[in-house]
């Protein structure tokens, strides 16, 4: 996987926004809340995203992840190199990540961006 396999990903979906957050992140977020966030000037390319209650242990034990700085509190994970993960697996954690996130929007934000 690549930054641009990444991006093709979080745009497709619904009402989703990109910018580039601390100088070097490339952020994708749903409702201005974040959803995923790839370091850009790192080699090899890093990122963070969410995911389950019940998957964060799990993901933090496999090889090259750890809690997220800062968000590991809100279930974010970090890994150090997104090639470890394939097409498949990057589709389906960037998909519930922006999930979980959309979840937590207000009503108002969802109907605002037509999402609900």
């Amino acid at each position: 996987m690549n930054i641009e396999e990444i991006q093709n990903i979080c745009k497709t979906l619904p009402a989703v926004t990109e910018d580039i957050k601390w100088g070097n992140d490339l952020v994708f977020s749903i409702g201005s809340k974040m959803f995923c966030v790839l370091g850009l000037n790192q080699t090899p390319t890093t990122a963070s995203f969410k995911v389950t209650d019940e998957e964060f242990e799990e993901m933090c034990d496999r090889e090259g992840f750890k809690p997220a700085p800062y968000v590991a509190k809100y279930k974010w994970v970090w890994i150090d190199d997104i090639s470890k993960m394939s097409k498949v697996e990057w589709s389906r954690y960037i998909k519930q990540s922006y999930n979980l996130v959309k979840e937590k929007l207000t009503a108002k934000i969802k109907k605002q961006l037509a999402i609900e």
